[in-house]
């Protein structure tokens, strides 16, 4: 599989969760969609295209679990949270309940607009090591109460790389009328997806990381009882331009000016590159090898692991909490000596060291890993 990618095949690239990449194959159909586009761009962007993005849909809508129509692609999860929040019916007094494990620049949204709209964001503190999803459920639902209006989970945490209960959340969210916000960035082409199943009132999926489809695609699912209220974050043509869309939420959506819209249109061959590629067996291959790696991590740092070892809580990416005194500068050694792309982070007081397998990877990378680590430490 690492000649069907375009990665450098002197670097160990154990970062995937980050940007993705991409098949060589889903890059060619990302510049041929670029080369139909310059033939005849009148063409193409006042007419072809609006075809092209709904037969896109379709094809994203059976793959992620929800109507076509329900969704609209977006260049990042970051622009569709925003875009949310500008929306939100919500007031000074209110409440919107997380988790101290977001991504960094959500949480800024959060509380950015909070500040303005005069709303409280509250990040429940979870302490690691986490147990089991039961007990996650129970912690985090007791910190709802009267004056929660929205909850905002992820469904894989970005920092950590743990997968959370979402499914349960929703349903008891649903029960008593509270708003659930879900951010999907780690999700599509990673573990199962099916929004209908899930039922959240809002999906935000990057197809650019798991699903490895171009940079700059990802997807917003907005419940349709929403979609009437939610205000584009770019206000352009609207039902006044070319889109034909069946509906003003594509209208108002999908076209916010001129853009490129060649990544969102190779999402279709990133979706069957997966499907050509027995890509079940592909994941559980790297669930695999990604349990068996932190397990020999473990083994040279002798830190407290952040969950248990299971498919409940890690999928193809797992954090290490590690003891170092300049964690850039083993960044820097492991990218310089070693050749291995990694990403070693702060998250609240503890350094994180976090490692992605995907398809191209394989038991002689994980081994390099663990051979610079055993030398370091």
């Amino acid at each position: 599989m690492k000649d069907l990618y375009l990665l450098n095949p002197d670097i160990t690239f154990l970062n995937h969760g980050s940007f993705g990449a991409c098949p060589k194959t889903v890059f060619e159909s990302y510049q041929n969609w670029q080369r139909e586009l310059e033939k005849q761009p009148i063409q193409f962007m006042t007419v072809d295209v609006y075809k092209h993005l709904q037969s896109v849909r379709e094809r994203l809508g059976e793959f992620v679990g929800c109507s076509s129509d329900d969704l609209i692609f977006i260049p990042n999860p970051t622009i569709a949270i925003n875009t949310i929040l500008r929306s939100l019916d919500i007031n000074s007094g209110d409440e919107v309940l997380s988790t101290n494990h977001e991504y960094g620049s959500l949480i800024r949204a959060w509380t950015w607009v909070g500040k303005e709209k005069g709303f409280q964001f509250i990040q429940h503190d979870f302490s690691t090591p986490f147990t089991s999803h039961d007990e996650f459920i129970t912690d985090f639902w007791s910190r709802v109460n009267e004056e929660t209006r929205v909850i905002f989970l992820s469904h894989i945490t970005s920092s950590t790389g743990l997968i959370f209960p979402v499914e349960e959340i929703c349903r008891r969210a649903r029960e008593i009328g509270i708003m659930t916000i879900l951010d999907g960035a780690h999700v599509p082409g990673h573990i199962e997806l099916n929004i209908n199943k899930l039922n959240p009132d809002v999906y935000t999926g990057a197809c650019h990381k798991w699903l490895s489809a171009p940079k700059g695609s990802s997807f917003l699912y907005v419940k349709k009882e929403h979609q009437p209220s939610l205000k584009p974050l770019i206000i352009s043509w609207g039902a006044a331009g070319d889109d034909p869309g069946p509906s003003q939420f594509l209208q108002d959506n999908q076209y916010q000016g001129t853009r490129d819209p060649s990544a969102f249109l190779a999402v279709t061959e990133a979706i069957d590159f997966q499907s050509q590629h027995d890509w079940e067996e592909v994941k559980k291959q790297c669930r695999t090898l990604t349990r068996r790696t932190r397990e020999r991590v473990y083994k040279i740092i002798k830190t407290e692991p952040l969950c248990p070892n299971t498919n409940e809580w890690l999928g193809q990416m797992a954090s290490v909490e590690i003891d170092v005194n300049d964690s850039q500068e083993l960044k820097k050694t492991l990218l310089e000596k070693y050749k291995i792309e990694i990403p070693i982070f702060q998250w609240q007081d503890k350094t994180l060291l976090r490692f992605s397998f995907n398809a191209y990877n394989d038991q002689s990378d994980a081994d390099i890993l663990i051979n610079a680590l055993e030398e370091i430490f």
